[in-house]
C-alpha cells in the first residue's frame, strides 16, 4: 500500500475494511468488539498515529471485562490485518497481552468464584446468545466437513476461516456459560436515587451543552446503539453511587470529559 494511504487511513477506513476479510458469521460476532475499539480511541483517528503504549493502555482498560480474552483476541486479528494490508508499519498486535492474574490458581478459577450483576434483561441476552452459538455448531461442522473435502491443505482459505470460526463460537460459548455460572440478577426498584446497575441515567454534558442518556448494565450486556454502557467501563465506573445534580469527570485518552447527572430512573 503507498505510503500516502498509510498515513491517512483513519481508524473508521481501517475497521470496516477488516471486517470485510471475514465470513459473515464471524463478522457479526467481531464487529462489536472493532467497534468499541474504534469509538475508544475516535473514528477519525489515523492508524499511523497509534503507538504501542496506545494498545497497551486499551488493553489495561479492557483486561476487567469478563470476557477481555476473546475481546483481546478480537483486536490481535485487527492489528495483524492493518500491518498484513498496509494499514500500519508497525505490528501493534504485539502489544496486545492480557495480564495473567497471580497466585496459585488460575484466571479461570479466580474469575468463577465472582459474582456477575446482571439486569434480568441482560441475564435473558446472554442466556439468548448462548443458545444461539450452540444452534451454530450443527452449521459449523458442516462446514468444516466441505472444507476438508478439499485435500489441498496448503491453501484452503475456507478451511482457515471455518477452523477461526469455530474457535472463536467455542471460546465465546465457555465464557457466557461461566459468566452465566457466576450471574446474580440485581433488581433496581427505583427506591435508591443512587445510580447503580440498571440505572437509566441522563446526563448534562458540560463542554458540549448536550445530554446524553445512558442505561447502566452488567459487562455482557453492553450494546451501544441503545445506549447501554458498562458499569465497569470510566462512564459507568464514575457514575456508580451519585445522585443527580452531582457532577463527575470521565478520562479518556483524548481528553477530559464533564457531566452533570440530571436525572436517574430505575
Amino acid at each position: 500500500m503507498p505510503e500516502a494511504t498509510i498515513q491517512s487511513t483513519t481508524l473508521a477506513d481501517a475497521g470496516p475494511l477488516y471486517l470485510a476479510s471475514l465470513s459473515p458469521d464471524t463478522r457479526r460476532v467481531q464487529t462489536p468488539e472493532v467497534n468499541r475499539f474504534l469509538r475508544w480511541f475516535g473514528p477519525s483517528r489515523r492508524m499511523a498515529e497509534l503507538r504501542g503504549v496506545d494498545i497497551e493502555r486499551f488493553v489495561t482498560e479492557q483486561a476487567t471485562a469478563t470476557d477481555a480474552e476473546a475481546r483481546l483476541r478480537v483486536l490481535r486479528s485487527f492489528l495483524a490485518f492493518a500491518k498484513k494490508v498496509g494499514i500500519t508499519s508497525e505490528n501493534l498486535s504485539v502489544h496486545v497481552r492480557l495480564r495473567r492474574a497471580s497466585g496459585g490458581g488460575s484466571s479461570a478459577e479466580m474469575i468463577a468464584e465472582e459474582r456477575l450483576d446482571v439486569t434480568a434483561e441482560g441475564l435473558a441476552v446472554l442466556q439468548g446468545e448462548l443458545d444461539a452459538l450452540r444452534g451454530q455448531r450443527p452449521e459449523i461442522a458442516e462446514t468444516l466437513r466441505a472444507a476438508m473435502a478439499d485435500k489441498d491443505f496448503r491453501e484452503n482459505a475456507p478451511l482457515d476461516a471455518a477452523r477461526e470460526q469455530q474457535a472463536h463460537v467455542e471460546a465465546r460459548i465457555r465464557e457466557l456459560e461461566t459468566m452465566l455460572k457466576r450471574a446474580h440478577v440485581v433488581a433496581n426498584d427505583g427506591g435508591n436515587l443512587n445510580v447503580r446497575l440498571g440505572s437509566h441515567v441522563r446526563l448534562h454534558d458540560m463542554q458540549t451543552d448536550r445530554d446524553v442518556f445512558y442505561i447502566l448494565v452488567g459487562p455482557g450486556e453492553v450494546n451501544a446503539a441503545e445506549g447501554k454502557i458498562s458499569v465497569a467501563s470510566p462512564v459507568g465506573r464514575a457514575l456508580l453511587d451519585h445522585t443527580v445534580g452531582d457532577e463527575v469527570e470521565v478520562s479518556a485518552p483524548s481528553k477530559t470529559f464533564r457531566f452533570r447527572i440530571e436525572s436517574i430512573e430505575a
